[in-house]
């Protein structure tokens, strides 16, 4: 009796475990796939902003973006952390912060944008320039801090619910410091890239690093060699990850960099709409460029009431562009999308020009 009564015992316990593990892998597939087939971006086999034109020109393929970098930021340093205190509370939380991301990306899908670049290293939180924050979702030998992946997964599904694709980059030249050497850093992409293989994400564009050309510590994020990064992933991934990186405004990628991305991205940093012009016809002409996206994910110009600005320009040149407003302006906590403490809403005058535009061009 007693042998029976251990053996149902062992039977339970192992039914229970199993149900355990079948919970605690129950995670809806993620359903937003972005594809590239020649210079147009799809998701979920269909071309995007499907037969659309304005002012005559194409728009179908693009991918309108906006830099949000800061969606997972934290600061790990006690001694600066209160820089980034909301006003309300004089606190700062993180987690408010993604949470309060989380419940914009609708109205911005809403206006027409589909994707966003998020940086696991952030951007700088004071719009321009470093300091002695510290901002990582890798630590010193590139492992995954869990309270930056949780946050980040948080954004990924309400990305994937939305088909809303996420430029994720992987470095930031204000923070690679925190990695301790190469090892470390190959470390970094090792787990980053798998982790997201594993979870499944589809709706996912990888950008190793922001402006691979600017100050970087370690000499794998420098533009002579990161492209054995951008092979690493897609070794990796299996080529299911398509992968790219940037260099700072008005600066064309080098031939080697072009020939291995699966996209090339640009910067309209200090451009004029003549610039974004001579630089996506500077790629173009280069002898790695075959038929690929262009894509600007990061630009700090507006002058949406003009009958030329770089949005114009970038769009006739077939080229899509991303938003980038770090200044503040004195409305919400700040009023552009990478100051800490951000206010992800469409609510500042700069904001709702950029997404009334977009909401036009894209016919939303």
């Amino acid at each position: 009796m007693n042998q029976k009564i251990v053996w149902l015992a062992v039977c339970i316990g192992l039914l229970m475990v199993t149900m355990g593990f079948l919970l605690l892998d129950h995670h809806p597939k993620p359903k937003t796939m972005i594809a590239i087939k020649g210079a147009q971006f799809y998701i979920n086999n269909e071309v995007t902003y499907k037969e659309r034109y304005w002012n005559s020109q194409k728009i179908e393929g693009l991918l309108f973006n906006a830099r949000m970098v800061q969606g997972i930021f934290d600061d790990l340093n006690p001694k600066t952390r209160g820089n980034f205190i909301y006003p309300d509370t004089k606190k700062w939380s993180p987690e408010r912060n993604t949470r309060e991301f989380v419940k914009a990306m609708a109205s911005w899908k809403s206006h027409g944008l589909l994707a966003f670049t998020l940086n696991l290293q952030g951007g700088s939180p004071t719009g321009y320039g470093n300091k002695d924050w510290i901002n990582s979702t890798f630590d010193s030998l590139g492992n995954l801090r869990s309270a930056y992946i949780n946050r980040l997964e948080k954004i990924l599904e309400r990305a994937d619910e939305l088909n809303m694709v996420v430029i994720l980059g992987y470095f930031y030249f204000g923070q690679d410091q925190v990695l301790k050497d190469e090892p470390a850093v190959i470390n970094a992409v090792d787990n980053i890239t798998r982790w997201i293989i594993r979870k499944g994400y589809g709706n996912v564009l990888i950008e190793i690093n922001n402006e691979c050309d600017i100050h970087y510590d370690h000499d794998i994020l420098k533009p002579d060699r990161v492209t054995e990064l951008i092979k690493r992933v897609k070794k990796i991934s299996r080529n299911q990850l398509l992968v790219s990186t940037s260099y700072s405004g008005k600066k064309v990628p080098s031939d080697t960099i072009i020939r291995h991305s699966d996209f090339v991205l640009l910067h309209g940093n200090g451009a004029s709409p003549e610039d974004i012009t001579d630089l996506v016809d500077r790629v173009r002409a280069s002898a790695a460029y075959s038929p690929k996206p262009i894509l600007f994910n990061e630009d700090d110009h507006y002058d949406y009431d003009l009958e030329t600005n770089n949005l114009f320009s970038s769009i006739a040149s077939y080229a899509s562009w991303g938003y980038f407003d770090f200044r503040r302006d004195g409305e919400g906590y700040e009023s552009g999308f990478q100051s800490v403490p951000v206010d992800w809403e469409i609510n500042s005058k700069r904001k709702i020009q950029f997404f009334e535009k977009l909401k036009e061009i894209t016919g939303n």
